[in-house]
């Protein structure tokens, strides 16, 4: 068995005492782990850094077999990702909800947003939309996706401020406003095509918004607490966004 792909280093675990089981996200064949001989290499080790884009070949004499990597550099990210915290946590928070899904399941979209998100971890303003976006895609990919483009009582899609913890589905203003304690904001720049940006207290509950369905639909039924680097992101947004020379306060 071989293929050639391209991937997106997600992280690494030491495999005897040269080797290394390297683990990435690749554009046909999803998550996907192979071994890279003499991967703790001085060479080989600032390659293989999560957020690093290569270019690899996965050999293997039987298909569900780990195989082998053969690896080559095409971007290398991870030593400008390294001096921002928001990029630390962001690329841990993102590899822990890949991992979600089942190992070897093509999720190109996935990929491609991926590859994109890593162009803009290190600013923080750019990374709490990304990466709340796409915690929005792989709920959808889990099966859960929430409906955000029109409203669940009316039909409409103006003025949808709010979103249905029950079935995940926006509710308008008018619609909403009897229960509006019982149901999550729904923040502006998140309804399609607004063209809004995120202050702080939208991004606030943008992840209130995407933690709750984790929560509910993923965490807690498969016994998981939530990740303590998703935690270190969003505190490390808030510290970015809150600073002093923030004047616009944006995200």
């Amino acid at each position: 068995m071989e293929w050639r792909d391209e991937g997106i280093v997600l992280g690494t675990r030491r495999h005897g005492e040269t080797s290394v089981i390297l683990e990435l996200m690749t554009r046909a064949h999803g998550r996907h782990l192979g071994m890279v001989r003499g991967g703790r290499s001085r060479r080989m080790q600032p390659l293989l850094q999560p957020g690093n884009r290569i270019d690899v070949i996965w050999r293997a004499r039987l298909d569900e077999h780990l195989g082998l990597y053969q690896v080559e550099p095409l971007e290398l990210h991870a030593a400008r990702l390294f001096d921002s915290a928001c990029a630390v946590y962001g690329l841990q928070t993102i590899a822990g909800h890949l991992r979600l899904l089942p190992e070897r399941d093509p999720h190109a979209n996935l990929y491609e947003t991926l590859n994109l998100l890593i162009e803009h971890l290190d600013d923080p303003a750019s990374a709490a939309e990304l990466v709340v976006r796409f915690e929005l895609l792989i709920l959808d990919e889990l099966g859960f996706g929430l409906d955000l483009a029109r409203c669940a009582a009316t039909g409409g899609s103006d003025d949808l401020v709010y979103v249905s913890p029950k079935t995940g589905r926006a509710v308008s203003r008018t619609a909403g406003a009897p229960w509006a304690d019982r149901l999550l904001a729904l923040p502006a720049f998140l309804r399609r095509g607004s063209g809004l940006r995120a202050d702080l207290a939208a991004m606030e509950d943008a992840f209130r918004l995407t933690g709750f369905f984790f929560a509910r639909n993923v965490y807690e039924p498969r016994g998981l607490e939530e990740p303590e680097a998703r935690l270190g992101f969003l505190a490390a947004l808030r510290k970015q966004l809150s600073s002093p020379g923030n004047g616009e306060n944006a995200a």
